[in-house]
C-alpha cells in the first residue's frame, strides 16, 4: 500500500491519475470520478494509490453517500408492500425488494421485522431516487448477504468501513491468525462480527476500534499489539 499524501480538493483534476491512465487501466475509487478527458476529485482529503492501478480519496465525511455497489449493512426500520425500508445511514431510507433475497418467492418470503440487520449492495444510488438494495449477486446468490443474526453490531467512521474492506486488509488478517469469528463490514461506517464468545467478540471490536487513530504507516503496529486485546 502506497499515498501520496498529497491533499486533493474537490473540482482539482489529478493530472498524475491522467499520465498512469495513458499507459494502462486505472481504478477509480471513492471521491474520484471521469470528466471527458480528465480525472477529477469529487471529495476533499488525502489522494492514496494502491498497486499497481487502484486510486481514490481518503475522505472523512461523516454522513454515508450511497455509491452503486458499494457493500452496506442497514437495519430494516418498516415494511411497505412488497418492499422493505432500510437504514443504511444516509440521508435517505434505503427500499428493497423481498425478490432480493436468494431463493425467494411470492410464497417464500424473507423474513424480515423492524430492528433486524442485513448485509446488502447497493443496486441503484441517484440524487434523484431513493437507494435500492440488493442481498444477492449476480448468479442469485447470496454468497455473503444476506440476515445477520446474532452476532455484535457497532459503527466506526466511513473511512475505517473502507480500509477494512480492502483487499488482504492487514489487520483483519491478523486477527484471522488469532481467532477463528465472522464479520460483515459495510462502507457506511458499519460492523456485524461474531465470534465463539462474548469475551473474544469484545476483544476483537476494541482491536478493530483501535484501528480509528492509526495511520497507514501504524497498522502493523496495532495488528502486532492485538494480543493485548485478548488478554485484557
Amino acid at each position: 500500500m502506497s499515498s501520496s499524501g498529497t491533499i486533493v480538493m474537490p473540482g482539482e483534476r489529478i493530472s498524475a491519475i491522467e499520465e498512469v491512465a495513458k499507459s494502462k487501466r486505472v481504478i477509480l475509487g471513492p471521491g474520484l470520478r471521469r470528466l471527458d478527458d480528465t480525472v477529477v476529485a469529487s471529495k476533499a482529503g488525502p489522494l492514496r494509490h494502491k498497486e499497481p492501478n487502484t486510486f481514490w480519496v481518503d475522505n472523512y465525511q461523516r454522513r454515508y453517500v450511497p455509491a452503486r455497489g458499494d457493500l452496506v449493512l442497514g437495519i430494516v426500520k418498516a415494511k411497505a408492500g412488497d418492499q422493505y425500508r432500510v437504514d443504511i445511514g444516509s440521508a435517505d431510507l434505503a427500499s428493497i425488494s423481498y425478490l432480493s433475497f436468494e431463493a425467494a418467492t411470492k410464497k417464500n418470503r424473507p423474513d424480515l421485522n423492524p430492528g433486524d440487520l442485513i448485509y446488502a449492495r447497493v443496486l441503484v444510488a441517484s440524487a434523484d431516487v431513493e437507494p435500492e438494495l440488493v442481498c444477492v449477486n449476480s448468479n442469485g446468490k447470496r454468497g455473503k448477504l444476506g440476515q445477520l443474526a446474532d452476532g455484535f453490531f457497532f459503527k466506526c467512521s466511513l473511512n475505517l468501513g473502507r480500509v477494512l474492506l480492502r483487499e488482504n486488509c492487514p489487520a483483519l488478517a491478523a486477527l484471522t491468525r488469532r481467532l477463528p469469528y465472522e464479520i460483515a463490514v459495510g462502507v457506511n461506517g458499519r460492523i456485524w462480527l461474531k465470534a465463539h464468545s462474548l469475551r473474544e467478540t469484545i476483544a476483537l471490536t476494541n482491536a478493530i476500534l483501535a484501528l480509528e487513530q492509526a495511520g497507514y504507516a501504524e497498522i502493523d503496529k496495532v495488528c502486532d499489539n492485538l494480543e493485548d486485546f485478548l488478554q485484557a
